[in-house]
């Protein structure tokens, strides 16, 4: 188990650090919009550019965070269902939902995801907009965002049976918990 928690601790770390760097683009996405509605209204000037730049960063944000976000535990839960449970029913839960619906899932669009970005890329896909900008950056996020995805739930459950096995702290134990299994990490890591 040791070795699957290292393989689970390195997906955890570039996956945190994924998420953090792309974060970032939310301010990016926010400046471009701000400085498109300036130049518009001030100087009458517009392009589609600009609204496409708006919706590339936002969809890399969307993205590239998801897997953060399942590391850190902040997807959205039946928390109604979930409180009448105990720690250990709620890992089993996440296991199982785990194996039969995000591996499947994620396993599926990115299967998918590889000839919807290849075939963009490779035919030069263009925005059918005008001074609209190239399709494939837009479609890459998709292909990256699942593999990240993907592996983060992978990470989630190894850490989900060392829980169940004993060899990690069941949820509410750890200092640093979120309501998810945690593994030791150094404290810059987490921040």
């Amino acid at each position: 188990m040791g070795a699957l928690l290292g393989v689970a601790r390195a997906i955890d770390r570039v996956n945190g650090w994924i998420g953090r760097l792309f974060a970032w683009l939310i301010l990016v996405a926010v400046l471009v919009s701000a400085g498109n509605a300036v130049v518009r209204k001030s100087f009458n000037l517009s392009s589609n550019a600009w609204l496409e730049a708006q919706w590339y960063l936002f969809g890399a944000v969307f993205m590239m965070c998801a897997a953060w976000t399942l590391r850190e535990n902040e997807h959205v839960r039946v928390d109604v269902l979930s409180q009448i449970l105990s720690p250990r029913a709620r890992v089993r839960i996440d296991l199982i939902c785990h194996i039969l619906f995000l591996l499947p899932f994620a396993g599926m669009m990115v299967w998918l995801g590889w000839p919807f970005f290849i075939n963009s890329f490779l035919s030069g896909e263009q925005s059918s907009n005008a001074s609209g900008l190239i399709r494939w950056p837009a479609k890459i996020w998709v292909l990256a965002g699942f593999v990240s995805f993907l592996a983060q739930g992978v990470s989630e459950i190894i850490k989900s049976g060392a829980i169940l096995k004993g060899d990690l702290p069941m949820p509410g134990e750890a200092a640093e918990d979120h309501g998810s299994a945690p593994i030791a990490q150094n404290a810059a890591d987490r921040t």
